[in-house]
């Protein structure tokens, strides 16, 4: 069944744990509930004596029996028969409700962290971790969080009811209370087996659901290109796929929790028979009474529940344990990017220097090495190069997106690695080439990076991309609904909207990913032109493969392979006749307004 497990391996920021780690931070999460957590270990205790009562009561009636039976004595028993039920319901129901208001609170706790450290994670840790496998972490591993919490204090209820059962055992007959202690042991030792075996098909378990939430996310993801491409058939394939991994799993699983109960209930079982045999030959030779009889079987019959609950709580707690681990793995994984300080910067210059910079995303993928360029403050440069010649990188490290491994990078003289994230990105600008836009209005989306922005600050920013002819042709203007991720509006009012959301800010420093390659000339157009007034006195990384964009640029730095091979400007890496200049006839001559004339001649 090998094949079972196929695709299940741990995720790289999965770590084991102990139980006595997990069961120290759950009980962190309860601290700010302990007034509560008082009162529900009390209405416990107060269940546990009512539900421990229930077969002293029964006994006296089983004596009542051999003596004169009046109406009275009939009524005492029912009246005591009933309280004792309704006192029993009572404590726990208001067990139970103050349980889910703690427990609530707790994973409402527990998901704020979780989702807070999802956030603080670097951008390297989303390219080696499907989100789908993430969500899953944050919402249905969380949710069976609670169950570890649910099973303890249920727990701790069994555990005080099995104390006041062997108390009344004993003060009846201590001879057979300790044939009742034998049989404990073998209980436990049967549920603990099951332990690491629960353990490994819980965990096993939940990566299959994690990997069915990250094949949904996906395929949800691209189903206009499964669409395009007629793959609805393949991809429900690996759906099936998937899903049947995870019923076979989950079928492992639940045979585990399913054997244990039946052992149990065996081994239980033949202790009753004992018990009953042991104890009806004491009444047979006038060593025990026969309503002791009664209540000492009836005691056995409540003290087996409990014990074999306590028993199988061990398999069962795993669950919650296994929950609890992943969770916590997620909020320990370690950061790739590491700041030395939180130094808070002032406003910015812009000045960004490189100094013998190496950076690769994995082991075996080196982008940049020793690798030393300086951009002035108020300087526009564009990057051009073939694909994967390192361009993208350079403005992911100035986005302190990803860590690099060796070497300096500073701005305005300072180590980027000293400052406060957060403020640092207050003034930094990044339009990718591929913008994202979050569902609501043009408004809200221009609005996202300052919240607090006026709808006439929101208004003016809007009008100064492309005249504001663009949000003139949206159905109802800045008011204009985008979508999920922007669906409704088309790939150039979304680069509008980026650029918009960015020029809100008022950055220090603008990354402009390939921002214009995918637009229609007229809408490059409009950018090009908001682009010149909006680049001056700021410092601009161009990475552009449209030839307005490069011209345009105060230098161009011609990227290959993680290094510098020239730089200047277009006039003068035109006239050297290098690199460039054959990336310009084989990609950027076609763009040019004389390409026509030229290619006529």
């Amino acid at each position: 069944m090998g094949f079972i497990m196929d695709g299940l391996e741990a995720d790289s920021y999965d770590r084991s744990y102990e139980d006595r780690e997990l069961i120290k931070r759950i009980v962190g999460y309860f601290r700010p509930q302990r007034r509560s957590m008082m009162l529900v270990a009390g209405l416990i205790c107060l269940s546990a004596v009512m539900d421990a009562a229930y077969p002293l009561i029964l006994s006296q009636g089983v004596d009542a029996l051999s003596e004169s039976l009046n109406r009275r004595t009939i009524l005492l028993l029912v009246g005591g028969i009933l309280l004792a039920g309704g006192l029993s319901w009572t404590f726990n129901f208001l067990r139970q409700w103050y349980t889910a208001r703690a427990v609530g609170y707790v994973v409402f706790n527990l998901r704020e962290d979780v989702f807070q450290a999802v956030m603080a994670r670097d951008m390297s840790f989303y390219d080696e971790n499907p989100s789908g496998r993430i969500v899953s972490r944050v919402t249905s591993d969380t949710q069976d969080f609670a169950t570890v919490v649910t099973l303890t204090l249920n727990l701790f209820s069994q555990i005080l009811m099995v104390l006041f059962i062997l108390a009344i055992l004993f003060s009846i007959n201590v001879r057979l209370a300790l044939w009742a202690l034998a049989i404990t042991p073998l209980i436990v030792l049967v549920a603990l087996g099951f332990r690491h075996l629960a353990r490994l098909t819980t965990r096993q378990a939940q990566r299959a659901l994690a990997v069915v939430n990250a094949h949904l996310q996906e395929t949800i993801s691209g189903i206009s290109v499964a669409k395009n491409f007629r793959r609805e058939q393949m991809i429900y394939d690996e759906f099936d796929e998937v899903n049947g991994q995870s019923y076979q799993v989950t079928l492992r699983q639940g045979l585990v929790f399913s054997a244990v109960f039946p052992l149990l209930l065996l081994v239980a079982g033949l202790g009753t028979v004992a018990m009953i045999y042991f104890g009806g030959s004491g009444v047979l030779a006038g060593e025990v009474s026969a309503g002791d009889w009664f209540l000492f079987l009836q005691a056995i019959a409540v003290f087996w529940f409990p014990l074999t609950g306590i028993a199988s709580f061990w398999s069962q707690f795993q669950l919650g344990l296994s929950s609890s681990e992943r969770v916590f793995s997620l909020m320990d994984a370690e950061p790739r990017v590491v700041q030395t300080a939180v130094f808070q910067p002032p406003r910015l210059n812009g000045r960004i220097s490189f100094q013998h910079v190496d950076f690769r995303y994995t082991e075996q993928e080196q982008v940049l090495r020793d690798f030393s360029l300086t951009i002035e403050a108020g300087e526009t440069v564009a990057l051009v190069g073939h694909t994967g010649a390192g361009k993208s990188s350079l403005g992911k490290l100035v986005a302190r997106f990803y860590e690099f491994q060796a070497g300096q990078l500073l701005i305005d003289g300072y180590d980027i690695r000293s400052f406060d994230l957060p403020s640092y990105r207050r003034q930094l600008g990044v339009v990718p080439q591929t913008p994202f836009l979050f569902s609501g209005t043009v408004a809200d989306n221009i609005r996202y990076a300052v919240p607090e922005a006026s709808d006439a600050a929101v208004t003016a920013v809007a009008n100064q991309i492309g005249w504001g002819e663009w949000v003139e042709a949206l159905p109802n203007g800045l008011d204009s609904d985008v979508g999920e991720g922007g669906q409704a509006l088309s790939m150039g009012q979304r680069q509008l909207v980026a650029l918009a959301r960015v020029l809100l800010k008022e950055p220090a420093i603008i990354i402009l990913d390939e921002a214009t390659a995918s637009i229609d000339p007229v809408t490059e157009a409009q950018i090009q032109e908001s682009l010149d007034m909006v680049l001056q006195r700021r410092t601009a990384i161009v990475i552009a493969h449209r030839l307005s964009t490069i011209r345009n640029a105060d230098r161009i730095i011609v990227l290959s392979q993680g290094e510098i091979i020239e730089e200047g400007s277009h006039e003068a890496l035109m006239a050297a006749g290098g690199h460039y200049a054959d990336l310009y006839e084989t990609y950027f001559r076609h763009q040019s307004p004389d390409y026509e004339v030229i290619s006529g001649q």
